[in-house]
């Protein structure tokens, strides 16, 4: 079972009125401290742009977890947290800190001298550096952990310019590039699927696996994230964040232990074989009626759907593709990584195409299917696929932590080995180098279809398998 933190920790969250402090960073805090998995002493101290008084952000975060948080409250529990909870105004820059350093030093005064900080920066990427050269500037790096959200970096020029400036004032070591997707407990059983079970283990590899697809459709829009969404679109969001970190997870080599430093360097090492994606490797969507949110701007070409076909130049996966999707006002939502196994070669003919598979479920505690054909009960010898199924929701005993309250406490920590190091970023970068910045205008499709008819392609006739799964 996971433990709190035994230090004394200042969190300072910059952003801490946005989207994405509301939706997800807000209440991960919170669920970490009702699991009892913060530290004895720490505070929280949001920072923004506003003049809120401290009781003024109580406010904001009570109604934050009223829309957000746990079903019922427990007023006690509150108390406790919301008395831990500051606000510094004014914004934060290497010219201008606002009001946080005098709100630093109150929290010390309260918590200790020896505390250490947790720089959350839940703010939009463009604003990263200009927060990093603050916090060196104002002498609030040594020793602290830095959390950056995704995307950090948007090409691979951008990535080194970002990297170089937050090396040149922080370690590698104190960074956390957080990406939640890696906090899933269905990913993280991944590891365990395969280095726990020989009879998976042995066929983790090109000789047995025809193609692996990992495939997150989303029926929801861009909704308020729209000015977000505009700058970033489906590939970079998605694609060379999340799903190439799922790819990694999925083709690595066993690591010579589980210890964050080896789990990191399995990652970097297959990131580093990935094959650089060509045009003929990617299909990129817009779903009809984006280009008219009011935030968008006019004549936009930002995808709202990305596919792509990546290589992955190992011994192990040498040929095999992996299919990469994920868009948004589609059919259906999933965030299924399957493993379609190649057909057996022997004395049944009759066997059905593509009846052979391994799917796993990446949503809320996850789910492993696996679909093998069987005989058709009655006189003939008829082939039939059948599946089944375990929820991993109900291991017993199970308590899974969502996957921002699982980071978060592996940050109070100073556990990495879930978080994307910069030696794996600069291969995912150097992977979508070719095609980050296509100008070909994305190809229209109607929202709640399966995407532009064109992604079809890449899985060469079989289709997208998770669109099969069960809701």
């Amino acid at each position: 079972m996971p433990v709190p933190s035994n230090e004394t920790l200042i969190f300072v969250l910059f952003g801490a009125t946005g989207d994405l402090a509301k939706r997800m960073v807000l209440p991960a805090f919170y669920e970490l401290f009702t699991r009892g998995l913060m530290p004895d002493q720490w505070h929280l101290v949001g920072n923004g742009r506003g003049d809120v008084a401290h009781e003024d952000f109580r406010a904001h975060v009570r109604q934050v977890l009223d829309e957000f948080g746990p079903k019922e409250i427990d007023e006690k529990q509150w108390d406790d947290f919301a008395g831990r909870l500051r606000f510094a105004g004014g914004g934060f820059e290497k010219s201008d800190p606002g009001s946080l350093l005098d709100v630093l030093k109150q929290s010390h005064d309260e918590v200790g001298d020896d505390a250490r900080y947790v720089h959350y920066l839940a703010i939009p990427p463009v604003a990263f550096a200009r927060v990093a050269e603050g916090l060196a500037e104002h002498q609030l790096v040594q020793d602290s952990r830095v959390v950056f959200e995704k995307p950090y970096g948007s090409s691979l020029e951008a990535f080194h310019e970002l990297d170089t400036l937050v090396h040149s004032v922080m370690e590698e070591e104190q960074v956390y590039r957080i990406d939640h997707f890696l906090g899933k407990e269905a990913t993280q059983n991944l590891h365990v699927l395969r280095f726990g079970n020989e009879m998976m283990n042995r066929v983790w590899c090109r000789e047995a696996v025809a193609q692996v697809q990992i495939d997150v459709p989303e029926t929801l829009d861009v909704a308020d994230r729209a000015g977000f969404y505009d700058a970033t679109g489906a590939f970079r969001d998605m694609i060379v964040t999340h799903l190439f970190q799922v790819a990694a997870e999925v083709a690595m080599e066993p690591p010579v232990s589980m210890s964050a430093e080896d789990l990191q360097d399995a990652r970097e090492s297959v990131m580093a074989a990935f094959r650089p994606l060509q045009e003929e490797d990617v299909v990129f969507g817009q779903y009809a009626g984006y280009a008219d949110l009011p935030e968008v701007k006019d004549g936009s070409t930002t995808d709202t759907f990305a596919a792509a076909r990546l290589w992955v130049d190992t011994d192990r996966w040498h040929g095999v593709p992996f299919l990469l999707r994920s868009g948004k006002q589609l059919g259906v939502s999933r965030q299924v990584v399957t493993l379609l196994m190649r057909p057996v070669e022997g004395p049944l003919t009759q066997v059905p195409p593509h009846s052979s598979m391994l799917q796993l479920s990446l949503s809320g505690s996850g789910a492993i299917e696996m679909q093998l054909v069987v005989k058709e009960p009655g006189a003939e010898l008829n082939l039939v696929p059948t599946r089944t199924d375990l929820d991993l929701g109900s291991v017993v005993e199970g308590a899974a932590l969502p996957p921002y309250v699982s980071l978060l406490h592996d940050v109070t920590v100073g556990d990495r080995s879930l978080f994307t190091s910069s030696a794996g970023l600069q291969s995912a970068w150097t992977a979508a180098a070719a095609v980050v910045d296509s100008t070909a205008p994305p190809i229209p499709y109607e929202p709640g279809s399966s995407g532009p008819r064109e992604a079809e392609h890449l899985t060469d006739g079989v289709g997208w398998l998770s669109e099969a799964v069960p809701g």
